[in-house]
C-alpha cells in the first residue's frame, strides 16, 4: 500500500510540473545578465521585500522547483599544500592541503613542525609531535560543542565553532482552505564562534578572545595575521518580524541593522543573511570588521588573496527549469571587507574547486541538468531525456561574463574541476570519464585542447606539475541495465597532459572492490602529497568481494565487505608511476576481522601529515607515528 501511495504521488507531481512546463511560454525564460547590488532603506523594506520575493517565487514557479534526478552531479598553479620546507635548518613538515596559495583553510589537524594540534570530538588536543619519540599530549581541552576547524598563527590557535539548526519544521492550523499548513517554528537562534587561544604556553591555553555571530558556520580562511568566517543564518518571517543577525563580542551584542544588509533584487523561495566577519588573530584589542548579505537559499564559497566569493543557486521558470549560480564578489585586505558586485552564470557549481580567480577574472565551471528534461523546444516525448550539459564561464571582476564554453558532454554531469593558470582540468561522467583539457588563455575565448575517454571517474583532480594532474575517484562499468554505469573500487590516476591535444592516463592503482571508499572522494584536506619527497597519502576504507559467494560470476553491482581501514602510503614519480609503499592502519590486529569499519569509527584514520623524515596518522584514538621511508613503527600517542 506504501508503495502504490508513493507511485500515486510520484505520478501527480510528474503531471503537475509536465503541465505547467508545456503550458508556459519560452518568453518566460529568465536571462542571465548583470545583478545589481542595493542596500535596504529601512527594516520595513527589507521585510517587505522577503515577503515579496518568496511570494513571488512561489506563484513564478507553479508545481515549479521540483528535485534533479541526476545523480552525479549530487555527488595561477595552485600550492599542494601550506608547510614548510625546513631550509632554515629547522624540520620540514607538511601542511593543509589548500586550494589557493597563501589562503590557509581550516581543518581538524594542524602542526607548526614541533607541535600537532587537533580536535577529537568536542575535545582540542594539543601534543609535543617533534622529535617522534618524545611524542605527548601536553594539553586536552573540553569545549561546548565539536569544532568545524582550526588554524594556527604563531602563539594563537583559532577555534571555529558553528551552531545546530536555528529553525525546524513544525505544523499549525491557520484555519486555511486544505487543513494545516506547514510553517517554520521558530527555535533558539544558533550562534557560531571564533575563539582565539594563547598557547605560548602549549601545555596551558587560555582563550584570548572570543567573537560569535547568529547563524551557521559555512566556510573559513585564513590570510596573514586575519581570519576570515562566512556564517549563514536562516531568514525566518512570521508574518510579524524578521530576526536581524547579531554579533556578539565578549558581554556586548550588536544587532546589525537592516540599513547595513546588502541584497540583490532577485527573488528566490528561501533567504538567508549570510556575514563575513573578520578578526585579527595576533591583536586582541583590533575590533572585529564584518559585512552582510541577503543571499539565496544554498551556498559555497570561493577565497582569493583579494576576495571572497559566495555563491547561491537559482532556479528558472517556464519550460526552461535549469539553474543559474548567483555570485557575489566581496574584496578583503587586512580586515577591510568591501561588498563590490554581483553577477550571475547558467548552471550549478559543485564545490569550491569549481571556481577560481586569475589575473582579473573569475573562472566557473557549471552542470545545467534541465528538469526533467524540460527546455525551451522540448516536445512531450522528450520529457525524460537527460538534457544535462556542462559549460565554463569566464567573468570580469565587475562579475560579467565575457568567455564562455558551452554544452561539453551532454547527458553527463561535472565530477570534479581544477582551475591551473591557463588552462582548466575538467572530468565528466554518465559510463566512461572524460577528461577535458581547455584553454583559458585568452579569457574573452576559451577552446577545448584536448580530451580523453577512459573508465571510471575522478572525484578529485590535484595538480603534480605543470604537465600532470592526479585524480582520485573510482572504477566504473557500464551498466546494462540502464543508461549509467556501476562504480566499482577506488582508482588513482596519473594524467599526462603535456600533449594537450592528447591527454593520457600514464599510470594508475586500483584499491578493493565495489564499495571502497576515502574521505579524499569528499574532503580534499585528507589528501596528503609532496612532489619533492615522491609521497602520496590517502585513507581508504576497503571492500572485499568474497568470489564464493557468487559461483556463477560477481555482477557488477555486487558490493564488497569491509575488511581493513587505514592510510595507503604511496611512492609516486613520472618514472615509476605509482608503487605502495606500504598500509598504516589504527586497529588492532583483533579488531581486522570484524565488518564495522566506517570513517565515524574512531581509530579510522582521517588525517595524515610529515614533520622532517616521520609520517603521522591521526585519529580520534590516536596519534601513529612511522618512518616516512620505511614505514616501521617509531611511537604513538594515546588519545583516549
Amino acid at each position: 500500500m506504501r508503495g502504490k501511495i508513493v507511485t500515486s504521488l510520484i505520478c501527480l507531481l510528474l503531471i503537475g510540473v509536465v503541465s505547467t512546463a508545456l503550458q508556459c511560454s519560452p518568453d518566460e525564460t529568465e536571462p542571465v545578465g548583470k545583478v545589481e547590488l542595493s542596500r535596504f532603506s529601512s527594516y520595513e523594506e527589507l521585510k517587505d521585500f522577503v515577503k515579496t520575493s518568496t511570494e513571488s517565487y512561489a506563484v513564478d514557479k507553479g508545481s515549479g522547483r521540483i528535485f534533479s534526478w541526476d545523480q552525479g552531479a549530487l555527488l595561477g598553479a595552485p600550492e599542494s599544500a601550506a608547510g614548510a620546507t625546513g631550509d632554515d635548518g629547522s624540520p620540514g613538515y607538511s601542511g593543509t592541503n589548500i586550494q589557493v596559495a597563501g589562503v590557509d583553510e581550516a581543518d581538524i589537524v594542524k602542526t607548526d613542525g614541533e607541535f600537532i594540534y587537533l580536535v577529537s570530538g568536542k575535545r582540542l588536543i594539543i601534543a609535543k609531535a617533534y622529535p617522534a619519540e618524545e611524542a605527548q599530549i601536553l594539553s586536552d581541552t573540553e569545549l561546548d560543542q565539536r569544532p568545524e576547524g582550526i588554524f594556527i598563527s604563531g602563539d594563537k590557535l583559532v577555534v571555529l565553532q558553528g551552531g545546530w539548526n536555528a529553525y525546524v519544521l513544525g505544523w499549525e492550523d491557520r484555519g486555511e482552505p486544505g487543513g494545516p499548513e506547514a510553517m517554520p517554528i521558530k527555535e533558539p537562534v544558533a550562534r557560531s564562534s571564533i575563539k582565539v587561544y594563547d598557547v605560548s604556553d602549549r601545555g596551558n591555553p587560555v582563550l584570548a578572545r572570543e567573537v560569535s555571530v547568529d547563524g551557521q558556520y559555512s566556510g573559513s580562511r585564513m590570510l596573514g595575521d586575519y581570519v576570515y568566517a562566512v556564517i549563514n543564518e536562516t531568514v525566518y518571517d512570521d508574518g510579524d518580524e524578521i530576526s536581524l543577525p547579531r554579533v556578539h563580542l565578549g558581554t556586548s551584542t550588536t544587532e546589525i541593522p537592516a540599513q547595513d544588509i546588502y541584497y540583490t533584487d532577485v527573488s528566490d523561495y528561501w533567504y538567508v543573511f549570510t556575514t563575513i566577519v573578520a578578526v585579527n588573530t595576533q591583536d586582541d584589542e583590533e575590533e572585529p570588521t564584518r559585512e552582510t548579505l541577503l543571499v539565496g537559499a544554498t551556498s559555497t564559497i570561493y577565497v582569493s588573496v583579494d576576495n571572497i566569493y559566495i555563491t547561491s543557486t537559482k532556479w528558472g521558470t517556464g519550460r526552461d527549469y535549469s539553474e543559474k549560480t548567483a555570485i557575489h564578489r566581496i574584496h578583503i585586505e587586512d580586515g577591510e571587507i568591501e561588498y563590490v558586485a554581483s553577477g550571475e552564470a547558467p548552471g550549478r557549481l559543485l564545490n569550491q574547486f569549481s571556481m577560481d580567480e586569475y589575473r582579473g577574472f573569475f573562472r566557473v565551471a557549471t552542470t545545467t541538468s534541465n528538469i526533467f528534461g524540460i527546455r525551451e523546444d522540448a516536445t512531450p516525448g522528450d520529457i525524460f531525456r537527460n538534457t544535462s550539459a556542462n559549460h565554463v564561464y569566464i567573468l570580469d571582476m565587475d562579475l560579467e561574463i565575457v568567455g564562455r564554453l558551452e554544452d561539453l558532454a551532454p547527458g553527463e554531469s561535472i565530477y570534479s574541476s581544477r582551475f591551473m593558470g591557463d588552462r582548466c582540468y575538467l572530468v565528466t561522467f554518465k559510463q566512461i570519464d572524460p577528461l577535458f583539457v581547455l584553454d583559458l588563455k585568452n579569457p574573452y575565448d576559451p577552446k577545448v585542447l584536448g580530451e580523453l575517454k577512459i573508465t571510471g571517474y575522478s572525484d578529485y583532480l590535484h595538480p603534480y606539475d605543470e604537465n600532470h594532474i592526479i585524480g582520485i575517484g573510482k572504477e566504473a562499468v557500464a551498466a546494462e541495465e540502464f543508461d549509467g554505469a556501476w562504480y566499482q573500487g577506488v582508482k588513482i590516476s596519473l594524467f599526462d597532459v603535456s600533449n594537450v591535444s592528447e591527454p593520457k592516463e600514464v599510470a594508475k592503482y586500483g584499491i578493493g572492490d565495489r564499495g571502497t571508499d576515502s574521505l579524499v572522494l569528499r574532503d580534499h584536506k585528507a589528501f596528503l602529497f609532496d612532489k619533492s619527497r615522491n609521497l602520496l597519502v590517502m585513507p581508504v576504507l576497503v571492500a572485499e568481494i568474497d568470489e564464493s559467494k557468487y559461483p556463477y560470476g560477481v555482477p557488477p553491482q555486487a558490493y564488497g565487505e569491509y575488511v581493513w581501514q587505514g592510510a595507503y602510503v604511496f611512492d609516486i614519480s613520472l618514472d615509476g608511476g605509482l608503487q605502495l609503499k606500504g598500509r598504516i592502519s589504527h586497529y588492532d590486529d583483533d579488531d581486522l576481522g570484524q565488518q564495522d569499519y566506517y570513517f565515524a569509527t574512531p581509530q579510522s584514520i582521517e588525517r595524515s601529515l610529515y614533520i622532517d623524515d616521520v609520517l603521522y596518522t591521526i585519529s580520534d584514538v590516536k596519534i601513529k607515528m612511522n618512518d616516512l621511508e620505511t614505514l616501521d613503527y617509531i611511537n604513538e600517542v594515546e588519545l583516549q
